[in-house]
Protein backbone atom coordinates (compact mmCIF):
# COMPACT_ATOMS: atom_id res chain seq x y z
CA UNK A 1 0.00 0.00 0.00
CA UNK A 2 2.75 2.49 0.82
CA UNK A 3 4.71 1.69 -2.54
CA UNK A 4 1.33 2.22 -4.39
CA UNK A 5 0.89 5.79 -2.68
CA UNK A 6 4.37 6.51 -3.49
CA UNK A 7 4.24 5.94 -6.86
CA UNK A 8 0.89 7.93 -7.27
CA UNK A 9 2.06 10.43 -5.41
CA UNK A 10 5.57 10.58 -7.76
CA UNK A 11 3.28 10.72 -10.76
CA UNK A 12 0.88 13.66 -9.65
CA UNK A 13 4.17 15.48 -9.12
CA UNK A 14 5.23 14.43 -12.97
CA UNK A 15 1.77 15.32 -14.23
CA UNK A 16 2.31 19.02 -12.63
CA UNK A 17 6.12 19.15 -13.90
CA UNK A 18 4.59 18.35 -17.56
CA UNK A 19 1.79 21.14 -17.35
CA UNK A 20 2.96 24.49 -17.75
CA UNK A 21 2.02 26.79 -15.02
CA UNK A 22 0.25 30.47 -14.84
CA UNK A 23 -0.40 32.33 -11.76
CA UNK A 24 -3.05 34.64 -11.95
CA UNK A 25 -4.81 37.53 -10.27
CA UNK A 26 -8.10 38.35 -10.23
CA UNK A 27 -9.53 41.79 -9.09
CA UNK A 28 -12.54 41.63 -7.21
CA UNK A 29 -15.17 43.77 -7.57
CA UNK A 30 -15.25 45.79 -4.55
CA UNK A 31 -18.30 48.54 -3.93
CA UNK A 32 -15.78 51.11 -5.39
CA UNK A 33 -14.69 49.01 -8.31
CA UNK A 34 -18.80 48.16 -8.92
CA UNK A 35 -19.52 51.98 -9.11
CA UNK A 36 -16.50 52.70 -11.21
CA UNK A 37 -17.02 50.13 -13.61
CA UNK A 38 -20.55 48.37 -13.16
CA UNK A 39 -18.55 44.89 -12.49
CA UNK A 40 -20.27 42.67 -9.92
CA UNK A 41 -19.48 40.55 -7.18
CA UNK A 42 -19.90 37.33 -9.31
CA UNK A 43 -17.52 38.87 -11.64
CA UNK A 44 -14.46 37.25 -10.39
CA UNK A 45 -15.56 33.64 -10.47
CA UNK A 46 -16.61 34.23 -14.43
CA UNK A 47 -12.67 35.10 -14.90
CA UNK A 48 -12.17 32.13 -13.16
CA UNK A 49 -13.98 29.96 -14.87
CA UNK A 50 -12.37 31.06 -18.22
CA UNK A 51 -8.89 30.03 -16.91
CA UNK A 52 -10.58 26.87 -15.46
CA UNK A 53 -11.88 26.54 -19.15
CA UNK A 54 -8.66 26.59 -20.80
CA UNK A 55 -6.79 24.36 -18.72
CA UNK A 56 -9.83 21.69 -18.77
CA UNK A 57 -9.71 21.96 -22.11
CA UNK A 58 -5.96 21.54 -23.21
CA UNK A 59 -6.37 17.95 -21.71
CA UNK A 60 -3.65 18.46 -18.55
CA UNK A 61 -0.75 20.82 -21.18
CA UNK A 62 -1.23 24.08 -18.37
CA UNK A 63 -2.50 25.00 -15.17
CA UNK A 64 -3.76 28.15 -13.66
CA UNK A 65 -2.87 29.21 -9.71
CA UNK A 66 -4.41 31.81 -7.72
CA UNK A 67 -1.41 33.99 -7.10
CA UNK A 68 -1.19 35.86 -3.34
CA UNK A 69 -0.42 38.91 -4.53
CA UNK A 70 -1.46 41.00 -7.89
CA UNK A 71 2.78 41.82 -8.65
CA UNK A 72 3.86 38.53 -9.13
CA UNK A 73 0.79 37.34 -10.91
CA UNK A 74 1.68 36.34 -14.54
CA UNK A 75 -2.06 36.77 -15.76
CA UNK A 76 -3.75 39.95 -14.50
CA UNK A 77 -7.67 40.33 -14.91
CA UNK A 78 -9.08 44.15 -14.61
CA UNK A 79 -12.43 45.57 -14.96
CA UNK A 80 -12.08 48.12 -17.22
CA UNK A 81 -14.17 51.53 -17.62
CA UNK A 82 -14.79 51.76 -20.53
CA UNK A 83 -12.13 54.13 -21.21
CA UNK A 84 -9.51 51.90 -23.78
CA UNK A 85 -10.97 49.54 -25.77
CA UNK A 86 -13.90 48.04 -27.00
CA UNK A 87 -15.00 44.45 -24.83
CA UNK A 88 -11.36 43.90 -23.27
CA UNK A 89 -7.41 44.15 -24.31
CA UNK A 90 -4.58 42.25 -23.28
CA UNK A 91 -1.47 43.95 -22.66
CA UNK A 92 1.88 41.91 -22.87
CA UNK A 93 3.70 42.03 -19.37
CA UNK A 94 6.96 40.56 -18.02
CA UNK A 95 6.41 39.30 -14.53
CA UNK A 96 9.37 37.59 -12.64
CA UNK A 97 11.23 37.22 -15.96
CA UNK A 98 8.43 35.39 -17.64
CA UNK A 99 5.85 36.09 -20.08
CA UNK A 100 2.57 37.51 -19.07
CA UNK A 101 -0.13 39.59 -19.21
CA UNK A 102 -2.70 42.28 -17.84
CA UNK A 103 -6.30 41.19 -18.83
CA UNK A 104 -9.20 44.24 -19.33
CA UNK A 105 -12.38 43.14 -19.78
CA UNK A 106 -15.43 46.10 -19.87
CA UNK A 107 -18.07 44.53 -17.58
CA UNK A 108 -20.79 47.08 -18.61
CA UNK A 109 -22.96 46.04 -21.51
CA UNK A 110 -24.56 49.27 -21.57
CA UNK A 111 -21.29 50.52 -23.11
CA UNK A 112 -20.72 48.00 -25.35
CA UNK A 113 -23.51 49.16 -28.36
CA UNK A 114 -27.11 49.70 -28.35
CA UNK A 115 -28.12 46.21 -29.59
CA UNK A 116 -26.08 44.34 -26.36
CA UNK A 117 -27.16 47.03 -24.35
CA UNK A 118 -30.29 46.42 -24.84
CA UNK A 119 -30.43 42.46 -24.94
CA UNK A 120 -28.90 42.37 -21.72
CA UNK A 121 -30.71 44.55 -19.81
CA UNK A 122 -33.70 42.04 -19.60
CA UNK A 123 -31.18 38.94 -19.19
CA UNK A 124 -28.69 38.64 -16.93
CA UNK A 125 -26.96 35.54 -18.08
CA UNK A 126 -26.86 36.81 -21.42
CA UNK A 127 -24.65 39.41 -19.72
CA UNK A 128 -22.82 36.75 -17.76
CA UNK A 129 -22.20 35.30 -21.10
CA UNK A 130 -20.63 38.27 -22.46
CA UNK A 131 -18.25 39.30 -19.26
CA UNK A 132 -17.28 35.48 -19.53
CA UNK A 133 -16.12 34.50 -23.37
CA UNK A 134 -14.50 38.12 -22.77
CA UNK A 135 -12.45 36.94 -20.17
CA UNK A 136 -12.39 33.68 -21.96
CA UNK A 137 -10.94 35.28 -25.45
CA UNK A 138 -8.89 38.23 -23.35
CA UNK A 139 -6.74 35.28 -21.21
CA UNK A 140 -6.29 32.89 -24.58
CA UNK A 141 -4.19 36.53 -25.76
CA UNK A 142 -2.39 36.00 -22.43
CA UNK A 143 -1.64 32.88 -22.87
CA UNK A 144 -0.17 33.30 -26.17
CA UNK A 145 -2.72 33.07 -28.75
CA UNK A 146 -3.83 35.53 -31.60
CA UNK A 147 -7.11 36.30 -33.14
CA UNK A 148 -8.96 34.48 -35.77
CA UNK A 149 -11.02 34.50 -38.74
CA UNK A 150 -13.33 32.31 -38.02
CA UNK A 151 -17.00 33.15 -36.49
CA UNK A 152 -16.86 29.71 -34.52
CA UNK A 153 -13.74 30.43 -32.58
CA UNK A 154 -13.27 32.49 -29.43
CA UNK A 155 -10.15 33.62 -30.82
CA UNK A 156 -12.82 35.65 -33.76
CA UNK A 157 -12.15 39.23 -34.12
CA UNK A 158 -15.21 41.02 -34.64
CA UNK A 159 -12.98 43.37 -37.00
CA UNK A 160 -13.71 40.27 -39.87
CA UNK A 161 -17.60 41.41 -39.16
CA UNK A 162 -19.94 38.82 -38.73
CA UNK A 163 -23.26 38.98 -36.05
CA UNK A 164 -21.75 40.06 -32.47
CA UNK A 165 -25.44 39.26 -31.09
CA UNK A 166 -25.28 35.60 -32.49
CA UNK A 167 -21.39 35.25 -31.57
CA UNK A 168 -22.98 35.78 -27.97
CA UNK A 169 -26.27 34.37 -28.07
CA UNK A 170 -25.26 30.74 -29.49
CA UNK A 171 -23.61 30.43 -26.19
CA UNK A 172 -26.22 32.00 -24.05
CA UNK A 173 -28.82 29.22 -25.83
CA UNK A 174 -26.69 26.73 -24.49
CA UNK A 175 -27.26 28.13 -20.11
CA UNK A 176 -30.16 27.02 -18.27
CA UNK A 177 -28.29 28.33 -14.88
CA UNK A 178 -25.51 30.60 -14.36
CA UNK A 179 -23.46 27.72 -13.08
CA UNK A 180 -23.13 25.82 -16.10
CA UNK A 181 -20.76 28.81 -17.72
CA UNK A 182 -18.66 26.77 -15.39
CA UNK A 183 -18.98 23.71 -17.62
CA UNK A 184 -19.38 24.83 -21.03
CA UNK A 185 -16.06 25.97 -22.06
CA UNK A 186 -17.10 27.88 -25.52
CA UNK A 187 -14.25 27.20 -27.42
CA UNK A 188 -14.36 25.35 -30.90
CA UNK A 189 -12.88 22.86 -32.02
CA UNK A 190 -9.92 24.65 -33.83
CA UNK A 191 -9.26 26.76 -30.15
CA UNK A 192 -8.72 23.23 -29.10
CA UNK A 193 -6.21 22.04 -31.53
CA UNK A 194 -4.10 25.41 -31.05
CA UNK A 195 -4.50 25.03 -27.43
CA UNK A 196 -3.32 21.22 -27.31
CA UNK A 197 -0.94 22.34 -30.05
CA UNK A 198 0.50 25.21 -27.75
CA UNK A 199 0.58 23.36 -24.61
CA UNK A 200 0.89 19.23 -25.34
CA UNK A 201 0.12 17.08 -22.41
CA UNK A 202 2.76 14.67 -21.95
CA UNK A 203 2.03 10.98 -20.99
Amino acid sequence: MVILQLALLLLLAGCSAWAEEWTYWIDPCTPEAEKATACKPGDPELGKWALEAWARESGGGITFRASPTEAHARLRIHWANGQGSLYGEAVPVEVDGQRGADIYVLPDTRMLGREIATATRTDEMLRDTVVYLTCLHETGHGIGFAHTAAFADIMYSFRFGGDINEYFGRYRRSLKKRGDIATRAGISEADRAVLKARYPAKE
